[in-house]
C-alpha cells in the first residue's frame, strides 16, 4: 500500500468489501470505489501469501516418499539381482551350532572332503559343537589347526564327503564403494553392502574379564575382590559374582588387581583360562572364556545389546577388509564375494551395526592350503631299528 492509501484508510472506517452500500444514484462513491480497490488488492496479496505459506506447511508436514521394504538395499527385489551368486556363497557355507542346536557361527567349506574354516574364538572347544549343512545333514567336528593370530580354525566334518568347496579369488583390486555379497542367518540368506574403508591392520587392545576390582579383603586372605561385573561379560557367563575374591588366575596367585589385569590383558579374546576364587569362605574354580576389551566396554555401556551384539574378538588382525553388509556375530566365518562371483575373504568380526571386518584372502589362504595338505598327507612313520 502507498502512503496515500494508508492515510485514506486511517481517515475513514473500513467498510465490509462484500456489502458496500450504493449511493442514492445507485452507484458507488469515488471513495468507496477507490477504497474497495485498495482493500481488494490488500486481501488478494495477503491471500496469495497465506496460500503459499499453507502450501509450504503442507509439504513440510507430509512424509517424504520412501522406498518400499522390498526395494531397499537388502529387500527382496534387490536381492533377486544377486541370486546367481547363491551357489557360490550360500552353497559353500555351513552352520556351526551347539549340540542343542543353538547357532554359534558360520563356516566356509574349503574342501570337498569336509574341511571347514571358521572363526576360532567362537568355537574354543569343537568337541562341544557340530556342523549342519544346507541339506540338513549334521556331523561331528575334528580340529585340524587353530591359528590364534588370524582367529581362524580349520576343522573337518567327520565322515562327510562330496561337498561344494569355495573358490577364492584375489581381494587386492577391490576399491572403496565396490559392492560385495555375503551370507546371513547362519548361511541361509544373502546380504549385500559395499567396501566401506581402506584395508588396514587392526591393533589389539587385549582381553578382559569384565569386572571391577579392589584389594579390600580380610587380612587372612590374599586376593582381589570383585566389586562389579559387566552384563553378559565373560565373568558373568562363567558364574563369578560380586564380592568373590580372586585367588588364582591361569595358575598364578594374585594379590593385586594390577596383576589380574596383566595376566588377562596379555591373552587373546576367546582363550579359556581357569580362575580360582573364594566365595563365603569356600574355594571354588571356574573356566572363563575371555572377550575383547572393546566388547566388554560396550556391554558395560549397554551398546552391545542395542546394536545386535559384537564379536567376542574384534581386533588384533594383521589386515582386514571393512564392509557395511548387515550381519550378526553368528554370521562370522562366512565368505565374502564380489558381484562377479569371486570369493575375496572371510568375515571375521562384527564390530558394530554398520561395520564388519573380513580377512582378505591374501592374509590366510596360502596358509590354510598348507594345513589341509599336511593333514591329508601326514608324515609316514619311520621304523627305527
Amino acid at each position: 500500500m502507498t502512503n496515500d492509501e494508508i492515510r485514506m484508510t486511517k481517515e475513514a472506517p473500513i467498510p465490509n468489501v462484500e456489502s458496500l452500500a450504493l449511493n442514492r444514484a445507485g452507484h458507488y462513491s469515488a471513495f468507496e470505489l477507490r477504497h474497495s480497490f485498495v482493500i481488494r488488492k490488500f486481501v488478494i496479496r495477503h491471500s496469495a501469501c497465506l496460500f503459499l505459506l499453507s502450501s509450504h506447511l503442507a509439504l513440510a508436514e507430509s512424509p517424504r516418499p520412501t522406498l518400499p521394504p522390498e526395494q531397499r538395499t537388502n529387500g527382496r527385489q534387490t536381492l533377486s539381482a544377486v541370486s546367481p551368486l547363491k551357489p557360490l556363497t550360500l552353497g559353500c557355507t555351513a552352520r556351526m551350532e551347539s549340540v542343542l542346536g543353538r547357532p554359534i557361527c558360520t563356516a566356509t567349506i574349503v574342501g570337498a572332503d569336509g574341511y571347514l574354516l571358521t572363526k576360532a574364538s567362537e568355537v574354543p572347544d569343537l568337541d562341544k559343537a557340530r556342523v549342519r549343512f544346507a541339506d540338513g545333514r549334521t556331523a561331528a567336528l575334528r580340529e585340524v589347526h587353530r591359528e590364534v593370530r588370524l582367529d581362524l580354525v580349520l576343522a573337518q566334518a567327520v565322515g562327510v564327503t562330496g561337498l561344494r568347496a569355495v573358490s577364492f579369488g584375489a581381494a587386492k583390486p577391490l576399491t572403496l564403494g565396490q559392492w560385495l555379497c555375503s551370507t546371513a542367518e547362519a548361511g541361509r540368506e544373502p546380504r549385500i553392502g559395499i567396501v566401506s574403508a581402506q584395508r588396514r591392520r587392526i591393533p589389539g587392545t587385549g582381553a578382559a574379564l569384565g569386572i571391577r576390582m579392589d584389594e579390600k579383603t580380610p587380612k587372612e586372605v590374599k586376593g582381589v575382590r570383585i566389586i562389579g561385573i559387566a552384563s553378559e561379560s565373560p565373568a558373568e557367563i562363567a558364574g563369578l559374582q560380586e564380592n568373590d575374591v580372586l585367588l588364582n588366575i591361569a595358575g598364578e596367585a594374585v594379590a593385586q588387581y594390577r596383576r589380574v589385569h596383566e595376566l588377562v590383558n596379555k591373552r587373546q579374546p576367546g582363550e579359556i583360562i581357569e580362575v580360582r576364587y573364594l566365595r563365603k569362605d569356600k574355594e571354588e574354580t571356574c573356566r572363563v572364556r575371555l572377550a575383547s576389551r572393546t566388547k566388554v566396554l560396550q556391554n558395560w555401556e549397554g551398546e552391545d545389546f542395542a546394536n545386535g551384539g559384537i564379536s567376542l574378538r574384534s581386533d588384533n588382525f594383521p589386515e582386514v577388509l571393512q564392509h557395511d553388509i548387515p550381519l550378526l556375530p553368528t554370521d562370522m566365518g562366512g565368505p565374502v564375494a564380489t558381484l562377479e562371483g569371486k570369493i575375496v575373504g572371510i568375515n571375521i568380526a562384527r564390530v558394530d551395526r554398520v561395520t564388519t571386518f573380513a580377512l582378505p584372502v591374501e592374509a590366510f589362504w596360502s596358509e590354510v592350503q598348507k594345513w589341509m595338505q599336511a593333514d591329508r598327507h601326514p608324515p609316514k612313520a619311520v621304523l627305527v631299528k
